[in-house]
């Protein structure tokens, strides 16, 4: 499948059956990760990889109440260094989010180019995601996917057209 297909075929997953991730799959997943770009170069990223279902639990609580997280084989934490990014991105802020979101969307990418499901979650709490995972200040959380086998196809959830989206040279065209 190349890039255009794959970026298509990616869809959110909801509902996972209970298959675990080979680990030749998820070590290939979390090197996409690994390899993606960083402001500077500073890879200043850090990923969790929770399988023990206690953890699983406590996330759900912790991403509110979205429970088909725990369905998944594991759930994969991005989290960044904020004081080791790039300091100036677009000259008003750190790098952080851009960093940890690319790497996130590699993974994705790479996971559905797997055959797994994913399913990017942003609405959670930082400090309770913080606490379970017992994650470092300074770390930041970027956001979190479950990765395992889809029980389901993703939705088609539509897409606004290019000439929708784009202008070309300025704003105002």
């Amino acid at each position: 499948m190349n890039i255009y297909e794959l970026i298509e075929k990616r869809r959110s997953i909801r509902s996972y059956l209970p298959k675990k991730v080979e680990e030749e799959k998820l070590k290939r997943i979390l090197n996409a990760g690994r390899l993606a770009p960083s402001g500077k170069n500073a890879q200043a990223w850090k990923f969790i990889v929770t399988r023990r279902s206690e953890l699983k639990e406590a996330l759900v609580e912790a991403c509110k109440g979205q429970k088909f997280i725990a369905e998944a084989d594991c759930i994969i934490t991005v989290c960044v260094d904020e004081s080791k990014v790039y300091q100036q991105h677009g000259a008003y802020m750190t790098s952080f989010m851009a960093d940890g979101t690319i790497a996130l969307q590699q993974m994705i990418l790479a996971a559905t180019e797997e055959g797994l499901g994913t399913c990017w979650i942003g609405a959670f709490f930082e400090d309770k995601v913080r606490e379970v995972l017992k994650v470092p200040e300074p770390y930041r959380i970027i956001g979190l996917t479950p990765l395992g086998y889809s029980a389901v196809e993703g939705k088609e959830r539509g897409r606004k057209e290019l000439k929708e989206v784009v202008v070309w040279e300025t704003w105002e065209g």
